[in-house]
């Protein structure tokens, strides 16, 4: 069985979400091999969680010559190992960064990339075939890599994580980064302040606000801890200073697809839309029973969410008590 390769998505060794969708999907088109670029002394560590999933090896990479740099020396990292292990697909997280570490890597291996997946699967030869929503969310489409090892990004909760146990053997993996590579250097970092709240892109919900809040988030942000979800922002919301852009949902902000989605005070403008119409339940609560977002939900709430939240959030405590 043809070797699959998945980058592992982690914060200092913490193994995030989206890598065990990834070994999920990962099994359905050979044997899934994660890829950890971090500190050795965490490969085992990380083994112990990624062979939970399927993991039959665990290529550690040491960062020591890749983290103080942006995404092309990890490219090259994996170019290298792509031409050592000959793997039948590799797999990434849809993360800002990864897209380009696969665009780049796509290049030098000379092989076809495809972005942003909401599904994988193997096809009647064998091969990848993709399932992407395009076109703002109007569309689903079906591709498949025609040229060299299909490179593919994956968005999160695109898959249900399923555990399979693998043997998750650890191999050291030594890289050579080029100077070439080296020419765009990370001079400073800040730690991004902890909410305490998942991350927008990762969550299994996500409660969003918009125009109707008038600037007020606390509704969205009481109604959102009461169920442990995230909190997003619609583009009005950013634009009008009420929330910072990492919280933005849409075409120009973040793409999400979440289990459950709730709009709260949001118009529904396809430039939102795009970026959360994937959700696999959405709820609105909007004052204007002729808002376009009522076209797209499941279920809908007419209502003035000042009102509305509170009392839902106080309904969800109760029940937790």
């Amino acid at each position: 069985m043809s070797e699959v390769l998945v980058v592992i998505d982690h914060a200092d060794g913490e193994v995030k979400k989206p890598t065990y969708e990834l070994l999920t999907l990962a099994r359905r088109l050979g044997e899934p091999s994660a890829v950890f670029f971090g500190s050795p002394d965490q490969g085992d560590a990380v083994a112990e969680k990624v062979k939970k999933y399927g993991a039959a090896k665990v290529y550690v990479v040491d960062d020591a010559q890749i983290k103080g740099f942006l995404v092309a020396p990890k490219a090259e990292a994996l170019q290298q190992l792509a031409e050592k292990s000959s793997p039948a697909a590799i797999l990434l997280p849809s993360t800002f960064e990864n897209k380009e570490v696969a665009g780049r890597l796509a290049i030098k291996l000379g092989s076809g990339l495809i972005t942003d997946a909401v599904d994988v699967a193997a096809g009647p030869d064998g091969g990848a075939v993709t399932t992407q929503s395009v076109f703002a969310g109007n569309y689903t489409v079906q591709a498949k890599v025609t040229t060299g090892t299909p490179i593919i990004t994956v968005k999160p909760n695109s898959a249900a994580p399923e555990e399979a146990e693998g043997a998750g053997a650890v191999e050291a993996v030594a890289v050579t980064v080029s100077d070439a590579a080296k020419g765009a250097q990370i001079v400073a970092t800040q730690p991004r302040q902890s909410t305490g709240r998942p991350e927008l892109t990762e969550a299994a919900i996500v409660v969003s606000g918009g125009r109707g809040t008038g600037g007020n988030f606390e509704p969205v942000e009481g109604f959102a801890d009461s169920l442990g979800a995230a909190v997003g922002a619609s583009r009005a919301a950013v634009d009008s200073g009420w929330m910072p852009h990492a919280f933005q949902v849409g075409q120009t902000g973040k793409t999400v697809s979440p289990q459950l989605y709730v709009a709260n005070g949001i118009s529904g403008a396809i430039q939102h839309r795009a970026g959360m119409q994937t959700s696999k339940t959405i709820v609105a609560v909007n004052k204007d029973p002729e808002a376009p977002i009522f076209e797209l939900v499941d279920f809908g709430v007419v209502g003035d969410l000042h009102t509305v939240l509170p009392a839902a959030t106080e309904k969800i405590t109760e029940r937790k008590g």
